[in-house]
Parts: C-alpha cells; structure tokens; sequence
C-alpha cells in the first residue's frame, strides 16, 4: 500500500488550546499566533511523517490533516 500524501492541514481553532506540542515537534512549520492558538505558517518545511507526529502530538486533536484528494487521514 502506498504512504498518502499530505495534502492539506487545517488547525481547528474552536479545538486549540494553546498547548503548543505541535511547536515543540515542528517549529519551522507551527507557531502561536496573538490568540495563543496554533497557526501553520510553513508546511513545506517539514516531511510528511514528520507533520503527521506533530498533528498526533496535539492533545485535542486540533490539528486535522488531508491527503492530496482531500480526504481526512488524521484524526
């Protein structure tokens, strides 16, 4: 079975909480913005399965993450 491409990734702000584990997994690609919610400002900085840990290591699972088709792959 082939590895889905990550498409998209989308940060569900009703969900963020601020906890910032997605920064201390990858800070080239999340940062908090004036809301101390998570923002994605460079999703290209990261590997695929490197964006999937940083989505896993959300614990509201706020960070929603799509494949090049648009479907949802995580959570």
């Amino acid at each position: 079975m082939q590895k889905q491409k990550i498409g998209k990734i989308f940060i569900d702000r009703d969900l963020c909480i601020g906890a910032a584990s997605c920064i201390a997994v990858l800070p080239d690609v999340f940062e908090l913005d004036n809301e101390n919610k998570a923002v994605v400002k460079n999703p290209a900085a990261a590997d695929d399965e490197t964006l999937l840990l940083a989505a896993q290591s959300c614990p509201t699972k706020a960070i929603i993450v799509y494949d090049e088709e648009g479907n949802q792959i995580y959570p």
